[in-house]
Formats: structure tokens, C-alpha cells, sequence
């Protein structure tokens, strides 16, 4: 049953083609389109076009709806297209002519753009506290191992010191960036397009305001026009801020593949959170952390993909939009998937604190030794012709006690002030407002 049926047979091959998977991933979409429903509901009796007594049958049937989501025992029908047009078939079938009244004012096209928003919203909530989660993580490791120096690189060659502390703590505020796109995407995706039914909205007097408090939006995505062309904006600037995170997050991978690794011995990985070889009874593979980095590079192409699907569609709906939506909300199972990973490693990783007596980190120190006799009065390019002098012909003997004091360095991590930058960015999350609407919106459901 289709709620475009027109007595028109539409032949088989086409039908699968264009519902594809659709009817899988609305599943997930079930519980948002609920909530839409009611809001929507409530705005047609405030403006007349249903009587209480008939909000309240609606109501009621789609609270029955909610918990059979809930217990996990809802599925859409065979036959049926989408999740909006299976909650209409229940509610018509259950009420009659009343549940055939629930779609007065709106389209299938405004039902999707308000459930992807109310589902991207509490998405974006867990990835948000996950990544404050490993923020702490990492700032604990950081102050933890603040006075433990290691080898520093450019060019993946020695370089400089560095320190452990200020490891941890350089991919501690990457998180704090990426919080920052995260908030962005978040703010851009908490308005309501409930009302612009298929783009143009309605000569119904919808009262949007309303959808727009019950529902617990930030504000209202206003013109109908935009608000349909924005789906993939929308998508797109959330797939950015997840992008963003997972460049992080398979950053961080990386360095510990490599300094794990015995030509380096950076980081020591317990065996439990190793894999071996079916030949090679010495190998304690990071397997855990090389798919983290794999996974995390899909999701770095993940704007490029939705870009690339709507490159050329002009103003309007499109079905083109249904091929995004499967790696959209894909996207977010693959980032939790990591960040729990990322996290649970990151709470059992240890450090190797002898490290730096290895010779052949002697040489890092030489800039050390080059800033000493500059303080002394030598020009610097006099002292660093000396101390080049002194490692070419072996005679370079490092001081290893290092002196740095400027805010971000090896002796003054400042984490206080990147955890800052934390916090005032989680400040501006106002999660307790959706929640709060949604919790009256579902009332004793």
C-alpha cells in the first residue's frame, strides 16, 4: 500500500529499484517520526483542523506505536514504502477516517527532514560526550606524563624533544577543534522544517512556532524553499564535523601502529588488546588501532560523497537524496564504534620511561646546546656551524635537562587552558532544552 496510490500498477523491478534499502534504515527513523507526528497532531487541533477528542485518539495510538519501538518489536510491512507512510497505515487502520487526517498540512518530504534532523541531534549528543570522554582521557595521560620526554619528528626523521605530555595532550586539543565543528553542525542542524510540506508550504494556517517549541528546535528553518535544498547542506556539514574527528582519531592511530612498533618502543600495547600471526609466534599486531585508522579514513570522504550525489540537482526534492542517507546514518554507528574503541585503548596505554637513554636520540638535544650559546652571546649561526661541527666529527656531548617555558611547551603544557577551551565550547551545547521538550512532548508515553 502506497499513500500516493492512484490505482496505477508500477511494475516490480521498479519498485524494489527506487525503495532500494530505505525501508531498513527508516526503521531506525521510527521513534523521530513518532515525536513529528505528535507535534504535528497538536498543531492541527490548535489551528482546528482535528478536534481534541481526535488528538487525543491519535495520541494515544501513537504512544502504542512508540513502545512497540521501544520493546523493538516494530518493523515496516512488506509493501510498505517508508516509516511515514507505515505509522499513517497503523493510525488509519487502528482510527479510521482520524488517522487519514494526520497528514493535513505536510509532506513526506518535510516528515524525513524533520526525522533525520531529531535523529542527527541525539546522534550528535553521543558523539559529543564520547569525545569528552577521550578529551579527559588524553588530558590525564598528558599530565600524567608531563615530565617524560620523547623524540620529536619532522620529515619522520629525529628532530627535537618532545614529551610525552605534550603527545597526549596535542591530540587532546584536536578534540577540542573538532568539539568545535561538532557544536557548529549541531546548531545548523537543530531547526525545525516541520510545516514546508514538499518545498512551498501550505495554504493551511500551520502554526510553526508551535512544532518549533514542542519539538525543542534552537529556531525554525523559515523559508520552505530552503529548507528542502538544506537537506544535503545539512548532511553534509555534519559529515564535515565527523570528518573532522575521525582525521583525529586516525591520526592518533597512526603514531601508535608506528611508535608501537620494536624499531621504536614508544608505547607498550598489553597482549590483550593485540592480535597474533599464524606463523610468526613473536607478533603482537595493533590490529584494534590499524582498523581504527582504516574506518576513520572512509569517514574523512564521507562530505565528499554527499557532495558528489546532489553536485548537480537543482532546487526541490530529489530521490537522488535516498542514496545518502545509508552512509549518513552508517556514519554515525562507524564514529562510535571507533570513539569506544579509541577510548578503551587509550585507558590501558603505557609509556616507555626509558626511552631517552638510547643513544641514538642523543643528537635531538643539539638545538638545546645551538640556544645555549646563543644565550651566551653567540650570533646563531655561529653556534649552530659549532654544534653541526661537534656531531660530524663525534664529539657532541648532549645535556639532556631541558628548559622550555613558553605557554604549550615541554615545561608549560598549559592543559588548563586547552580543558578550557573544552568547557566553554560544552557550555553551548543546550541539550537540556530538546530533552526537556521531548520529554513533555511524549508526556506519559
Amino acid at each position: 500500500m502506497k499513500l500516493w496510490d492512484k490505482g496505477i500498477h508500477t511494475e516490480k523491478s521498479v519498485e524494489d529499484f527506487t525503495t532500494s534499502n530505505d525501508r531498513i534504515l527508516d526503521v531506525r527513523l521510527a521513534a523521530y517520526d513518532i515525536l513529528g507526528n505528535i507535534a504535528h497532531a497538536r498543531m492541527l487541533e490548535s489551528i482546528g483542523i482535528i478536534t481534541r477528542d481526535e488528538l487525543k485518539s491519535l495520541e494515544k495510538a501513537l504512544g502504542k506505536i512508540m513502545n512497540k519501538i521501544q520493546e523493538g518489536s516494530f518493523e515496516i510491512e512488506p509493501g510498505v514504502e517508508d516509516i511515514h507512510s507505515q505509522i499513517e497505515i497503523i493510525l488509519t487502520n487502528e482510527l479510521g477516517e482520524v488517522g487519514k487526517k494526520i497528514h493535513t498540512g505536510r509532506s513526506r518530504n518535510d516528515q524525513i527532514l524533520v526525522d533525520l534532523k531529531l535523529f542527527t541531534r541525539q546522534a550528535l549528543k553521543t558523539i559529543v560526550m564520547k569525545t569528552q570522554k577521550l578529551f579527559k582521557i588524553l588530558m590525564n595521560l598528558s599530565n600524567e606524563h608531563k615530565n617524560l620526554l620523547m623524540p620529536g619528528y619532522t620529515h619522520m626523521q629525529v628532530a627535537m624533544p618532545s614529551s610525552f605530555g605534550l603527545w597526549f595532550g596535542s591530540y587532546a586539543e584536536s578534540l577540542a577543534d573538532d568539539m568545535q565543528l561538532l557544536l557548529a553542525a549541531y546548531r545548523i542542524n537543530d531547526q525545525n522544517p516541520l510545516g514546508t510540506a514538499a518545498g512551498y508550504g501550505s495554504s493551511f494556517p500551520l502554526n510553526r512556532t508551535m512544532t518549533t517549541q514542542l519539538l525543542g528546535f534552537n529556531n525554525m528553518q523559515v523559508n520552505s524553499v530552503y529548507s528542502q535544498t538544506s537537506r544535503i547542506k545539512n548532511e553534509k556539514t555534519v559529515a564535515f564535523a565527523l570528518s573532522s574527528l575521525a582525521n583525529t582519531l586516525s591520526r592518533l592511530a597512526m603514531d601508535v601502529c608506528l611508535y608501537s612498533g620494536q624499531n621504536y618502543k614508544f608505547f607498550i600495547l598489553p597482549d590483550e588488546f593485540t592480535t597474533g600471526s599464524s606463523i610468526m609466534p613473536h607478533k603482537k599486531n595493533p590490529d584494534a588501532f590499524e582498523l581504527i585508522r582504516a574506518r576513520c579514513n572512509k569517514l574523512v570522504a564521507l562530505p565528499y560523497e554527499i557532495s558528489l550525489i546532489a553536485a548537480n540537482l537543482p532546487t526541490g526534492y530529489h530521490r537522488d537524496y535516498q542514496l545518502t542517507k545509508q552512509s549518513y546514518i552508517s556514519s554515525f554507528d562507524e564514529m562510535n564504534e571507533c570513539m569506544n574503541m579509541m577510548t578503551l585503548l587509550m585507558e590501558h596505554m603505557d609509556v616507555n620511561p626509558e626511552l631517552m637513554q638510547d643513544i641514538r636520540y642523543n643528537d635531538i638535544f643539539s638545538v638545546e646546546e645551538v640556544n645555549k650559546q646563543v644565550l651566551k652571546g653567540v650570533p646563531f649561526r655561529n653556534a649552530y656551524k659549532m654544534v653541526a661541527e661537534k656531531i660530524q666529527n663525534g664529539t657532541f656531548k648532549p645535556d639532556k635537562k631541558i628548559n622550555h617555558k613558553h605557554e604549550g611547551s615541554i615545561g608549560n603544557l598549559c592543559n588548563d587552558m586547552i580543558e578550557q577551551k573544552l568547557d566553554c565550547i560544552m557550555l553551548q551545547f543546550n541539550f537540556m532544552k530538546s530533552e526537556m521538550a521531548i520529554k513533555n512532548l511524549l508526556g506519559e508515553y
